[in-house]
Parts: C-alpha cells; sequence; structure tokens
C-alpha cells in the first residue's frame, strides 16, 4: 500500500463505535466506517474479487490496480485458503493456482501494503487462515496486521454470526468491519442475529450455492433486498454478478453496491491481457451500475404526487 491516507473524504466525522470490549472505532468520516463511506459516496459502488497469487503476486497486484483504474469502489482480496466451501470452480481453481505458485499469508499482506489504489481494500478469507496467523489459535493478530496494512473490513463465509464474538471484538479494537454473507434463506432470528453483528455492509447473496458467472439475475435477489429493507446498513449483492446489465438490475432492485469475482477471475485465466481486459470489465460493471440508479432517479422523478387530501 502506498503511504497516502485512503480513507474516503467526506462530513464531519460521527461519533466512534464501541467495540465489545470497550474498545473504539475510529470514525473518519460522517458514516461509520471507512467501508460504509466507499458504498455511500460511490453510490452505487461497484465491488470486485481477484483471489492473490493467481498467477502470481507481481501480476495480482497489477491486476488489482487495473480493477481500480477501471472504477472499482472495493476491492475484495481473496487469501487462498485450501478448503473454499463458498466458492464455485472457477474462483477454487483461481485458489488452486495462487497456493501452487506458494502464497502465503505474509506474501498476501505484503502485496496490499505495496499496492498502490484509490479503492477501498477487504480480505476475503476463511476462519481457520485467521486463527492460525500468529504463533498460538488466536484471531487478533491478523486482524492486527490487517489494519496495519491498509485493509478495511474482513469477510469470511465460514464463519457463523452466533461464533463471531472474537472476531467481531479483535475488529472492533483495530477499526475493521466484519462483513457477513446473507444468503435467500436466511430469516427469522439468524437475520436478526447476522444484521446485529455485521458492519460496513451486508453482503446479499444472489442465489444458492456457490459462486460463478450466470446468464441471469436470480429473483431471489429482488426477494432477499426486500427482505432486507429496513435495516440501515448498505446492501452490495454477489454471486452470479457477470455483466453490466446484471449490475443495472441489481442496484434498480435497490442493492448499494454490487460484488462481481467469477468473471473477473476467469479474465486472469484466459486472457492475453488481462489487465487491459479487467480494466474495461470494471468500466462495464460500474456503467450497469450507474445506469440502474439514474433508472430509480428517474422513476422516482415521474412518480406522480399523492393527491391531497
Amino acid at each position: 500500500m502506498s503511504g497516502e491516507d485512503r480513507r474516503p473524504e467526506g462530513g464531519e466525522p460521527r461519533e466512534t463505535r464501541a467495540g465489545s470490549d470497550g474498545g473504539r472505532r475510529p470514525a473518519s468520516t460522517e458514516y461509520n466506517s471507512d467501508v460504509e463511506a466507499a458504498i455511500r459516496e460511490n453510490h452505487p459502488a461497484l465491488i470486485t474479487y481477484l483471489a492473490v497469487g493467481d498467477p502470481s503476486i507481481e501480476e495480482t497486484k497489477a491486476y488489482v490496480e487495473a480493477l481500480d483504474r477501471g472504477g472499482s469502489d472495493l476491492i475484495e482480496l481473496g487469501l487462498p485458503f485450501s478448503e473454499p466451501i463458498a466458492e464455485g470452480p472457477t474462483i477454487q481453481a483461481s485458489i488452486n493456482r495462487a497456493l501452487e505458485a506458494g502464497t502465503t499469508s505474509e506474501a498476501f499482506f505484503e502485496l496490499v501494503e505495496d499496492l498502490e489504489t484509490d479503492a477501498t481494500l477487504l480480505v476475503m478469507t476463511y476462519y481457520n487462515k485467521i486463527l492460525q496467523y500468529g504463533t498460538e489459535p488466536d484471531v487478533r493478530p491478523f486482524v492486527e496486521r490487517a489494519a496495519e496494512v491498509g485493509l478495511s473490513g474482513i469477510i469470511v463465509p465460514d464463519l457463523p454470526a452466533e461464533e463471531a464474538d472474537p472476531l467481531r471484538e479483535a475488529c472492533d479494537q483495530h477499526g475493521l468491519d466484519l462483513i457477513f454473507i446473507i444468503a435467500p434463506t436466511t430469516e427469522g432470528e439468524r437475520l436478526e442475529t447476522i444484521m446485529s453483528q455485521v458492519s460496513g455492509f451486508a453482503y446479499v447473496q444472489a442465489r444458492l450455492g456457490t459462486t460463478g458467472a450466470r446468464g441471469d439475475v436470480s429473483s431471489a435477489t429482488h426477494d432477499s433486498l426486500a427482505r432486507l429493507s429496513d435495516y440501515e446498513v448498505p446492501k452490495a449483492v454477489g454471486f452470479g454478478v457477470s455483466e453490466g446489465d446484471h449490475a443495472a438490475e441489481i442496484v434498480e432492485a435497490g442493492a448499494d453496491g454490487v460484488i462481481v469475482g467469477s468473471a473477473l477471475v476467469d479474465i486472469v485465466a484466459s486472457s492475453d491481457d488481462p489487465a487491459a481486459d479487467l480494466e474495461a470489465k470494471a468500466e462495464e460493471l460500474k456503467r450497469g451500475a450507474v445506469r440502474g440508479s439514474e433508472t430509480v432517479t428517474n422513476d422516482t422523478e415521474d412518480a406522480p404526487e399523492p393527491e391531497q387530501p
């Protein structure tokens, strides 16, 4: 990461949030965190994903910076894990290539330090990688190192909200957001538990199953966004998003952001010029998201005035 402060500029800071153990989260903007600010201030936000180390650390740096130039507002950096249960074949293959290239947790953190981007950076990985980072099982060394290199949030697909207190407390102490994935079937008490823990944004899973590019937007996306509409945290939709038209439809349905991974990993695996194609794909996706937002704005402006009693 370059030496400048990458926190988004905004209005006057809000009061900091208390951590679970009384610690304080720094608030650098009018929003609750850098992640929320990145989504709100760049609405509708484009969130992109790549597995770090595929096919090498050096090439990952070039590809992440290409996504940044293309308009990514937040970038998920995948820390490879040998059993990525939430991932479909495309991302699994990417993670395998990264592991075969020798990508370690420390190499991951060194890459983050070396990146030169405006986008807010997140890490997406699995709980065992976090727990085993230090000299003994403990989540705190990983979170401390993540904050040190400039990451703003953590996504852990295999961590149930009911068991997240240790990581939640560590994140609160170091000013990182802890982001949970909400499945189409999540509702009732479990939904309440997740939404009481989540910060930054709610990662809305567009469809059941694993990640992977799809040809359409699942109807479950609309249902999930409607179910979450009363919660104030921003909502971003992932799993299956691959085209600008998908991004437009998702934003029209009420999302604050779209998350794209497999379509980008496909480019890394198959393109003759991945950096150029990643930049172009990010531009397409961002344009689509903005188009969806403009449709919502126009529909609101064209709505008839309510009749006066």
